[in-house]
């Protein structure tokens, strides 16, 4: 069965092709003209497709195929324990499955790097209990710079070579990619006291930025939200 998986979020539209579990090919879009023609191209059986920019009523009327669409009422292959599941972003639970599946449906941590760091965990018993959300490395350069009267806003391309900055510049930029760093690793290790045996799976706009976090129990996949939708549609479907 080959699936189409669509994710439109703010600023970006992300697809891809799976043949049941295993990934065909991936794409990133920025117009929704684009990525209408190349999904034109495509031959698939089923679609899901999840939005944050637009309705389903408005994508029916642009979409020339039939998609199923994400909401909070939709089946999922895993419980659902948050306390409050309507509140909870599609993109979080969808990471989290994604996770979940690639780990071969054992306890996991989902690490999500994007506009928020948001730590997403499962347990033995496949259930989603929540995690935790917190600022990501825009954010941190922009609150600091509206919440004082000096501070600049700084760019983060890469690792600073030193925890220990030699200018304001230098010690904004060692305080924001090391406090995410370890954030992170402390998130992680605190898990794993608790369950040794559990994997985590990195992914969003800055994952590839942190590569060098992984290792045997750490993996870095970019797309794992499209892994997520993939698998909440053949448990949709099938």
């Amino acid at each position: 069965m080959r699936n189409l998986v669509i994710d439109i979020g703010n600023t970006r539209i992300k697809s891809a092709i799976f043949e049941k579990n295993e990934l065909i090919g991936d794409h990133s879009f920025e117009e929704m003209d684009s990525a209408l023609s190349f999904w034109k191209t495509m031959e698939f059986e089923s679609c899901l497709v999840s939005s944050v920019r637009y309705s389903q009523e408005e994508l029916a009327v642009a979409i020339p195929f039939r998609f199923h669409f994400l909401t909070h009422s939709m089946q999922l292959p895993l419980v659902n324990g948050y306390a409050t599941p309507k509140t909870l972003g599609l993109d979080r639970i969808a990471a989290a499955i994604g996770a979940w599946h690639l780990a071969g449906k054992k306890p996991v941590l989902a690490i999500d790097l994007g506009s928020c760091i948001t730590f997403e965990f499962v347990d033995e018993l496949a259930v989603y209990r929540g995690g935790a959300i917190s600022p990501g490395l825009k954010m941190r350069s922009q609150a600091m710079n509206s919440f004082t009267a000096r501070l600049p806003i700084v760019e983060i391309t890469q690792k600073p070579s030193n925890p220990t900055g030699d200018s304001t510049v230098s010690c904004m930029q060692a305080g924001i990619w090391y406090g995410v760093e370890y954030e992170m690793v402390g998130q992680i290790e605190a898990y794993r006291l608790k369950i040794p045996e559990i994997k985590v799976y990195i992914c969003g706009g800055d994952s590839q930025s942190f590569e060098s976090l992984a290792k045997d129990h750490i993996f870095v996949v970019p797309n794992l939200v499209l892994h997520g939708l993939n698998c909440i549609l053949n448990h949709n479907v099938e």
